[in-house]
């Protein structure tokens, strides 16, 4: 059982509040907010406790939940890791990259578990496309959202795009070597709509297209490799693979033949729609952060990976302003 504190009762941390409480593992033993009337009405609405200070929820819990604004993550973030509390952050880890570099070194000087909230390493159709995912040689993804005036004060790329990102990073493990970017501002102060190409080490190239004031909302996400070609719906939980592989047996109605004169024999064109576990990915990222202190083991999502997401999104927005 892990004492785990939350820090930040807004909108997602009413989420994380409600799930907190589900998982068996999980002692929420209460929440800071300091918004004094915000924390008065989450501590009714929920029935726990709300600390008057930071400090003192630290004090009496293993671990944090940090779902403030991102803007104060490295606040917080630096202040529990500095009691060599484990911590899950939301994403991004920061807005600033040297920020990341010095959470990863309290981290790691702390030897306590930090994991970032990209939740969508969790969705469960990605999960169910990464038995199929080998060596990917071309990657698109498309995130469309509807406006929504949080998150606003960043760009898109720190608000959206990161999440593709992380995944791309997260499939790809291949140095970044060029980036490439074009964006357009049209309601907010920064870039509302981004197009970045991310060109990798072993020759991977990766084409991001993020926008937070579209007509609807999509998440997609296609990788081309080798023989096969993967369709991920994150927002729609769906997964698609069309894959060539060497015929063997009954073909059925899934599969196309086709005879190459190559001298190779009959290949068959399969098509396959993986089985979709239907989760709540948020829970389940938490679970993942409860098991990860109990059995002293990495999370699936790292405070490194958090820091590599938050240094490329700054490089494509350094991309956009040069």
């Amino acid at each position: 059982m892990v004492k785990i504190g939350l820090i930040g009762a807004g909108h997602l941390g009413k989420v994380h509040l409600r799930l907190l409480k589900e998982i068996a593992e999980i002692e929420l033993i209460g929440f800071y907010d300091d918004d004094s009337a915000t924390s008065y009405m989450v501590e009714k609405e929920f029935g726990i406790e709300g600390f008057t200070s930071f400090e003192k929820l630290a004090e009496a819990a293993d671990a944090l939940d940090i779902v403030t604004p991102a803007m104060v993550h490295y606040e917080y973030a630096n202040a529990a890791l500095r009691m060599s509390k484990p911590i899950f952050v939301e994403k991004p880890l920061t807005y600033s990259t040297d920020e990341a570099r010095v959470l990863v070194a309290l981290a790691s000087e702390a030897n306590v578990c930090v994991q970032v909230g990209h939740v969508e390493r969790f969705n469960p159709a990605f999960v169910a496309a990464q038995p199929f995912i080998k060596n990917p040689m071309f990657i698109e993804t498309h995130r469309m959202a509807q406006f929504n005036p949080r998150g606003m004060d960043v760009s898109v790329v720190m608000d959206v795009m990161i999440h593709d990102i992380d995944l791309v990073l997260n499939i790809v493990k291949s140095p970044v070597k060029r980036i490439t970017a074009s964006g357009a501002s049209i309601i907010g102060k920064t870039p509302d709509m981004v197009n970045a190409r991310l060109e990798f080490d072993n020759g991977c190239v990766a084409n991001l297209s993020a926008c937070r004031i579209a007509m609807g909302n999509k998440r997609e996400m296609k990788i081309f490799q080798n023989n096969a070609f993967i369709s991920v719906d994150l927002l729609n939980k769906k997964t698609e693979v069309i894959s060539l592989k060497i015929a063997a047996g009954t073909i059925d109605g899934m599969e196309l033949n086709e005879e190459l004169n190559s001298g190779i024999g009959s290949r068959i064109l399969k098509f396959e729609t993986p089985m979709i576990h239907e989760t709540n990915a948020i829970k389940t990222e938490l679970e993942g952060f409860a098991h990860a202190i109990i059995n002293n083991t990495d999370p699936i999502v790292t405070v490194e990976d958090g820091f590599e997401a938050v240094s490329i999104a700054n490089k494509i927005d350094l991309k956009i302003r040069n």
